[in-house]
């Protein structure tokens, strides 16, 4: 590895290292009905947001709770003192990618096949603190 492709992976590294997330990989669920989910939750406070989604109805809110419970624990792993109640912590970023797609085939009439798609989707949730406002 270069010189210069070093110090950029070095920079990228210790950036990481001020930002509290979580990813979830191959969840098999379509990106379009988690992006309901996540559009929920998008800047709003953590409190807030676990409530929101633990009383929602939609299934794949269960997911994106235990994803953003997880975030939260790397976000307590890295402030062992911090008090979660105080922090003024909010969902800063939440997207979903697209996963890999599963090819199913299903008969059809008249001796044909048509062919269904089974999606999976990526969440990534990034917990950030809440900037005071100043006047």
């Amino acid at each position: 590895m270069g010189a210069r492709k070093r110090n950029i992976a070095n920079k990228r590294k210790e950036e990481k290292k001020d930002q509290y997330f979580a990813v979830l990989r191959n969840n098999p669920t379509s990106p379009r009905k988690m992006r309901l989910v996540a559009d929920m939750v998008r800047g709003m406070d953590v409190n807030k947001a676990l409530d929101v989604l633990k009383y929602s109805s939609k299934e794949a809110s269960g997911k994106v709770e235990k994803l953003l419970l997880s975030a939260i624990a790397n976000w307590q792993a890295k402030n062992e003192n911090a008090r979660l109640e105080e922090s003024n912590l909010i969902v800063s970023r939440i997207f979903v990618d697209s996963g890999r797609m599963l090819k199913r085939i299903m008969p059809a009439p008249q001796g044909r096949a048509h062919r269904i798609r089974k999606r999976s989707n990526h969440v990534t949730i990034y917990l950030d603190k809440k900037n005071p406002v100043t006047e």
